[in-house]
């Protein structure tokens, strides 16, 4: 989440990036139907989502992780894509929610099931106290991928992943060690620093800062009063989505900023939010590292890069440099700043299923 904040211990700084706190039971067992907004789009029957927790085993413990799926029906084998929200203090599934329902309404190239995942510590996944840092994440998203009991249920090579932010560079990162080996990758406005070492870097005086900062938030009582100064208030939470998190400050409204409140006041909510803020999440530690993962990945895999025309400076400079850079196979700039896929969903989801007909026309 993007929250405009000052440490005591000698500078500010701004976190970045939010979601949408919706109920899960306020959609678990119904179903959607959204308008046609583009000729593409075909309206058909309501849009089942099932809801459901799926154990995710992990240091001697049964983590409940929130997950649903969306899906057409139709009497062909469907076609699986994962939809992984970007990590962030308030990030969950619901961020992916009008792109999943768009896709797979879309007539055309096949039958497309859509899987999204909220990560452990965030949305409405279990948040147990832990050192959550990058490896952490990039074995659940392996395990909920390779697990014989996954709600994927899909072959190898059958799987197109979208992630956002961090989410993207965690998934590629795994691609990389051959941990996943997915059909295709999408990476929506992909991040790889986390929003101290992004503006403040990583020199041992500011890694021991960051710490300091890691310990007071993970702490008893303190923890929380330092938590809602830096990240769980309304106004810091309104500032930021005006500021960069979504482009039009106009499409920031009140329940967006109460909804979003409401997801940092969750049981163990700061504890993911300890380590993103001070780049323990990060999956790597320089833009050269950046690049050479995506390198690495030439010949394997299609890869789309969607960059956004609003980002935050440093932000953007990032995605601009997999532009053209090897192991990118397509690079589109689309409206929004750092959550296009919540705040421009349609134009998010027609770049994504461009991305999925020309993916699977050339290997037909």
């Amino acid at each position: 989440m993007a929250s405009t904040a000052i440490f005591s211990f000698a500078f500010s700084c701004k976190t970045y990036q939010g979601r949408t706190f919706v109920s899960p039971n306020a959609y678990s067992r119904k179903f959607f139907s959204v308008k046609a907004s583009t000729a593409s789009i075909v309206q058909k029957p309501p849009i089942p989502l099932r809801s459901n927790n799926w154990k995710w085993k992990f240091n001697n413990n049964a983590i409940n992780i929130y997950y649903e799926e969306h899906w057409r029906e139709s009497t062909d084998r469907p076609k699986n894509i994962l939809m992984i929200p970007t990590i962030s203090d308030v990030s969950t599934v619901e961020e992916w929610r009008s792109v999943a329902i768009d896709i797979v309404q879309r007539i055309g190239l096949g039958n497309w099931r859509a899987t999204i995942v909220d990560w452990p510590g965030l949305g409405y996944s279990d948040r147990p106290k832990m050192d959550y840092d990058a490896d952490i994440m990039e074995k659940f998203l392996v395990d909920f991928i390779n697990s014989p009991d996954s709600p994927l249920s899909c072959s190898e090579n059958d799987l197109v992943v979208f992630g956002g932010g961090h989410a993207a560079t965690i998934t590629v990162r795994a691609a990389k060690k051959g941990m996943v080996k997915p059909a295709a990758i999408a990476a929506v406005a992909p991040t790889w620093a986390g929003p101290l070492p992004i503006v403040f870097g990583r020199d041992s005086s500011m890694e021991t800062r960051y710490g300091l900062l890691r310990g007071t938030l993970k702490a008893p009582g303190v923890g929380w009063m330092m938590y809602n100064m830096l990240v769980s208030n309304e106004k810091a939470i309104q500032s930021q989505y005006k500021s960069h998190v979504y482009a039009n400050p106009e499409n920031v409204t009140s329940s967006i900023v109460e909804s979003r409140y409401a997801l940092t006041k969750q049981k163990g909510a700061r504890y993911v939010p300890a380590s993103f803020l001070t780049g323990l999440l990060d999956p790597v530690q320089s833009r050269e590292d950046f690049l050479e993962l995506f390198a690495d990945l030439e010949g394997k895999l299609p890869v789309l890069v969607v960059s956004t025309e609003g980002s935050p400076k440093r932000s953007k400079a990032e995605m601009q440099a997999l532009k053209g850079s090897k192991g990118v196979s397509k690079f589109v700039e689309v409206p929004g700043a750092l959550l296009p896929q919540e705040e421009y969903p349609t134009v998010v989801a027609d770049e994504l299923y461009k991305f999925l007909q020309e993916t699977f026309e050339l290997s037909a």
